[in-house]
C-alpha cells in the first residue's frame, strides 16, 4: 500500500510550549490508524498542521507527496472533521451539504449521487429539513463527516468524531469508517479513547507532543514487558494508598471490587510483599491496550519529570 500522509521530524510551538516535538506518523492507502494520548498531548495541533491550517516550526509534511502549508490544491484530496463545531447551525442538513458541495464545486448529478448514499449510509434521510444546531450530538457528527466525505476524499482526518456521541451512532460511524478504508481511503483518527485505539489497524501513542510507540495494537500489547495484576483484599484505603505511594506502580485504577495495576518491569516480587503485608493478594491479568497506554505514559512522565530535576541541579 502506498502512502497517503506522512511527517518527519515535526515540530511546532506556541510561544515555549513545543506542542509537538520531532513527530514522524504515516498513513497508508486502506489503512486506519488511531493517534491516541491523553488531552493536551498534541492531537488536535498534529491534524491542524496535517490539513495545512498551521505551519510547522520545524520538519516535514507530506499529504499525497504535497505540503499542505504550500500547495493548498492537496487539501482538495483531504476530508477534514475537526473536534469542534464546523457546520453552520441556522442551516438545516440539507442546506449544509449543498453548501460543502458548492465550495468543492461538485457537478449536480455528482452532488446528488452522494448526498443520497450519505444520507443513507448516516441514516440522516429523514431529517433533512432539521437546522444543524437542533441535531443531537450523534447526529451532528454523522452530518459533519458526510459533508467532509462529500467529494470523496482519498485522506481522512477525524478529530475525535466520536466525543458526545451516543453508543448506537457511534457504532454506525466506526462502520462507515471501516467501509471507506476498505474502499482504500486513508484515515488518522486522533482519539482518546482506548477501546476505539484497539479497533485501528495501527495506533501511534502521542504523548507531550512525542510519538511514545507506532504499531499494530494487538502487536504493542504482546510486546509489552510490565506485568499487570488485579489486587484483592486487605483495606480498601490503605491499599489505595500504598499502592499510589510505590515506586515500582506505574498505574492503579478500580476494576469492580479489585484494583487492577501496571508495574514496572521485574517488580512483580517487591509489590507481592507489599501487599502481603497489608493482607492483600494480587493475581497476574491479560494485558489489553489501556494498559500499554498507561505503563508507556507513566515511564514517559517519569522521565520527563527525572531529566527536568536534572537540569535543576
Amino acid at each position: 500500500m502506498s502512502t497517503v500522509l506522512e511527517t518527519s521530524g515535526l515540530f511546532r510551538r506556541f510561544g515555549k510550549t513545543e506542542a509537538l516535538r520531532g513527530v514522524d506518523v504515516s498513513v497508508r492507502r486502506g489503512e486506519l490508524v488511531g493517534l491516541v494520548g491523553p488531552d493536551g498531548a498534541g492531537k488536535t495541533t498534529l491534524v491542524r498542521v496535517l490539513a495545512g491550517l498551521l505551519a510547522p516550526d520545524a520538519g516535514t509534511v507530506r499529504v499525497l507527496g504535497r505540503d499542505p502549508s504550500k500547495d493548498p490544491t492537496v487539501r482538495e484530496a483531504m476530508g477534514v472533521m475537526p473536534q469542534r463545531y464546523s457546520l453552520y447551525g441556522d442551516l438545516s442538513i440539507a442546506e449544509n451539504l449543498q453548501f460543502f458541495g458548492r465550495l468543492f464545486g461538485l457537478r449536480k448529478k455528482d452532488f446528488d449521487e452522494r448526498t443520497k448514499r450519505l444520507l443513507d449510509i448516516t441514516r440522516l434521510a429523514p431529517f433533512t429539513e432539521r437546522r444543524a444546531d437542533a441535531l443531537s450530538g450523534g447526529m451532528y457528527k454523522k452530518l459533519a463527516l458526510a459533508c467532509a466525505l462529500l467529494h470523496q476524499p482519498e485522506v481522512l482526518l477525524l478529530d475525535e468524531p466520536t466525543n458526545g456521541v451516543d453508543p448506537v451512532s457511534r457504532r454506525e460511524l466506526w462502520e462507515l469508517l471501516h467501509e471507506l478504508v476498505a474502499q482504500g481511503m486513508g484515515v488518522l483518527l486522533a482519539t482518546p479513547s482506548m477501546d476505539e485505539a484497539a479497533r485501528c489497524h495501527r495506533v501511534i501513542l502521542l504523548d507531550q507532543g512525542r510519538v511514545l510507540a507506532d504499531g499494530p495494537p494487538e502487536l504493542l500489547v504482546r510486546e509489552l514487558d510490565h506485568p499487570v495484576l488485579e489486587v484483592l483484599g486487605g483495606d480498601r484505603n490503605v491499599v489505595d494508598a500504598a499502592l499510589l505511594a510505590h515506586p515500582d506502580v506505574r498505574a492503579a485504577s478500580p476494576a469492580g471490587t479489585r484494583l487492577r495495576v501496571v508495574l514496572a518491569p521485574g517488580s512483580t516480587e517487591r509489590v507481592r510483599v507489599a501487599l502481603a503485608a497489608l493482607g492483600a493478594r494480587m493475581t497476574p491479568v491479560v494485558a489489553d491496550f489501556e494498559d500499554v497506554f498507561l505503563a508507556r505514559t507513566a515511564h514517559h512522565e517519569a522521565v520527563a519529570e527525572a531529566g527536568a530535576e536534572a537540569r535543576a541541579s
